[in-house]
């Protein structure tokens, strides 16, 4: 009895000891929680705030949690509330707040995306030692997972990923192979040629927007030249992935809460929906094609088919299926295939015809030098590779409106770039669309459109500096530039060949971007037919 009754004191004190260190236990795990979130929030951003200032670079002070976001949204919304002038000083309208803020702390300097700090360079020297790179600068993975739902694929896989990647798709975008495609490319824009002809007799004129028909004829080209079917057959995709890069858009420019992509909101699900879609569609062409190929058809000479080919190859070569790509990342590809393809030439299309519309003496010479080539004459490999004003004309277009304003990298870990010192984790905003409109630069008529800039090339004009991206540039620069060039001249020397345009007095001047660079309110012209 004396044992028992002296144990409960003991028992007392002994559970009074563990709630108290319970209670000591929670709060400590509460402080470190706090002082985490604290530093993520405020003092982590304001010590790298400080880095950068003492190495001499301006720019805006970190705001809590949402950086420059704000502003930036606004300003954007501003700027895409109403066209502007017919100028080809694009900058403030297409990228205000970058604008602004270059102009106010100098080529080089820093802004805030959310907590995370954002250095712009728009110095050539910089640029080509990004570019030149990738291991150290790699593609930024975006704040909210759900925008990866847009692409992934080559476009954003990292070190020996993208060197496996690359290496496999590769084949495809060989000049050799191109060849094969320009029958498609001819197709593609003789139907979109014939519904312009219908449009308008000999004797008239008749007013049309080109850019849906310009979007809808790049969206063709990629139809035949990846998968040999037709836009009908590809056109639900074409419209989820234009639908999902608008998604995309909006939630890149949202500051991301952690686990927020699994709340079932509209955008959230809308998202999910579309990826699912995206990715049956594809799949039951990709599986069409495998049981082709293993029931003894030839592959074709369109991108899947090599794709497909140079990536059995490569596993038969190395006897491991790692060394080759899964189903699941060929279709990633071919959405890459979609998107990229559609985007890049119908942009620089839609450009080189404002463009045209404006400059008529431009249009003219154009004309006179395919007419000269082919006369009227259906354009030929040979004879596109020998139009030397019209590629001095695509060199000025992609000058004044490059397909991304602006391309961004992340620093892997803490790194030197030129005389600067940036701590792992820090953006890197290579300014394309201020570095072809730099005065240092080009010149004092950097903003008027003259071809005859590239009349020597890129690089004697250049001097051999980076800065001239519209492709990008380095190991990672485009894949498909040498496919965009071929298909865009091939469609400008048809429609130069069966029509004369020019704008329309209804045509509003407005450049913005949804991924690229795209005109807000469509391309109204005055078409003649030749």
């Amino acid at each position: 009895m004396i044992c028992f009754k002296s144990s409960q004191p003991f028992q007392f004190y002994y559970l009074q000891e563990m709630e108290l260190s319970t209670v000591f236990c929670v709060s400590g795990v509460a402080a470190i929680l706090i002082l985490t979130i604290s530093n993520w929030l405020w003092f982590k951003p304001k010590k790298i705030e400080k880095l950068l200032r003492y190495q001499g670079l301006k720019g805006s002070p970190y705001r809590f949690v949402l950086g420059d976001l704000k502003e930036i949204m606004q300003m954007s919304s501003e700027a895409k509330s109403k066209p502007m002038n017919l100028t080809h000083d694009i900058a403030p309208r297409v990228m205000p707040f970058f604008h602004k803020s270059v102009t106010a702390y100098g080529k080089s300097c820093f802004t805030w995306m959310g907590t995370t700090p954002m250095v712009h360079i728009s110095e050539p020297t910089m640029i080509r030692e990004v570019f030149g790179n990738f291991y150290q600068f790699q593609k930024p993975r975006e704040g909210n997972p759900l925008t990866k739902l847009l692409v992934r694929g080559l476009i954003v896989a990292q070190s020996d990923q993208w060197i496996k990647h690359r290496k496999i798709i590769n084949p495809a975008f060989h000049v050799e192979k191109l060849k094969h495609m320009v029958p498609a490319f001819y197709l593609s824009c003789r139907d979109m040629m014939d519904k312009w002809g219908e449009m308008i007799t000999k004797e008239s004129s008749c007013e049309m927007d080109i850019w849906p028909y310009l979007q809808t004829f790049s969206s063709d080209v990629i139809s035949r030249t990846a998968f040999g079917s037709s836009f009908e057959e590809g056109r639900k995709i074409f419209e989820l992935q234009t639908e999902q890069a608008e998604l995309f858009i909006k939630a890149a420019h949202s500051l991301y809460i952690p686990g927020s992509r699994f709340l079932p909101t509209k955008d959230n699900k809308r998202m999910k929906e579309i990826h699912r879609e995206v990715q049956v569609s594809i799949k039951i062409i990709i599986d069409k094609r495998v049981a082709a190929m293993k029931a003894g058809e030839t592959s074709k000479d369109d991108l899947l088919g090599i794709l497909l080919d140079s990536n059995y190859k490569e596993i038969e070569q190395k006897g491991n299926s790692n060394f080759g790509l899964s189903i699941e990342e060929v279709i990633e590809e071919c959405k890459l295939f979609y998107f990229a393809g559609q985007e890049t030439t119908g942009n620089m299309l839609v450009w080189t015809m404002i463009l045209l519309g404006q400059h008529i003496d431009w249009q003219n010479r154009a004309r006179e030098e395919v007419l000269h080539v082919f006369g009227n004459k259906k354009p030929d490999i040979d004879g596109l590779s020998h139009l030397k004003i019209i590629t001095m004309i695509f060199y000025e277009v992609l000058r004044l409106y490059p397909p991304a304003a602006f391309v961004r990298r992340v620093t892997r870990e803490g790194t030197k770039l030129g005389k600067l010192n940036l701590p792992a984790g820090t953006l890197v905003q290579l300014n394309a669309l201020l570095l072809h409109h730099d005065k240092d630069i080009w010149g004092e008529d950097v903003n008027e459109f003259k071809p005859e800039r590239f009349l020597e090339g890129v690089s004697k004009v250049t001097k051999g500096q980076s800065s001239y991206v519209p492709f990008g540039g380095g190991p990672r620069i485009c894949i498909g530039q040498n496919f965009a060039m071929l298909e865009a001249k091939m469609a400008l020397s048809m429609i130069l060949q069966g029509f004369y345009f020019e704008l329309s007095p209804s045509y509003s001047h407005a450049p913005h971007t949804i991924i690229t660079l795209q005109p807000q309110f469509g391309a109204h012209f005055i078409l003649h037919k030749l």
